[in-house]
């Protein structure tokens, strides 16, 4: 799955573009429609926390650092004991888990709050009152909607698509 991106100017432009997808076989699931706090979205499917947030991006940096300080702080104390323990080597791997999650949960907690590092560039555009559809669809199929929405809606601004969709579209 790829996803691609385009600007509408207007929530009527963005419901004629999600009914021509939806004609094009794509899931309500997989079409997310992202605006400022001024326009209303009534019969669009609203960008979830998981597309609008960098929570994604901050949970896989807080597993990855809460697991390389784990692993180090577990291998600290296999070298240097504490006074009267014995240390074995499933202490380390409980150590990098606990790590793991730890950091898991304080960087989700953080990454909660901060809008979605893949959308920086259309921030002024949603800013300025323009809506930001996204839409998950195989990868052999983009440029057949992408030129679907192209025809249909030429004010509809493409601006390309990711390599890949995330791990919770």
């Amino acid at each position: 799955m790829r996803r691609l991106y385009f600007l509408v100017p207007d929530p009527t432009t963005a419901k004629a573009v999600v009914d021509d997808l939806l004609r094009a076989r794509i899931t309500w699931q997989h079409i997310h429609v992202l605006a400022n706090h001024n326009v209303t979205l009534e019969e669009l499917p609203e960008a979830s926390l998981l597309q609008r947030s960098d929570v994604i991006h901050a949970l896989e940096r807080g597993v990855a650092l809460g697991g390389a300080t784990g692993a180090f702080l577990g291998l600290v104390a296999l070298v240097f004991p504490p006074a009267g323990l014995t240390i074995a080597s499933g202490a380390v791997v409980a150590m990098t888990l606990a790590g793991a999650g730890f950091g898991a949960w304080t960087a989700a907690m953080i990454g909660v709050d901060e809008p979605n590092a893949r959308l920086t560039r259309f921030r002024e555009a949603i800013r300025d009152g323009q809506l930001l559809l996204m839409a998950d669809v195989p990868a052999a199929r983009e440029q057949e909607i992408e030129q679907l929405v192209e025809q249909h809606f030429p004010q509809a601004d493409p601006r390309g698509a990711e390599p890949t969709t995330p791990i919770f579209p």
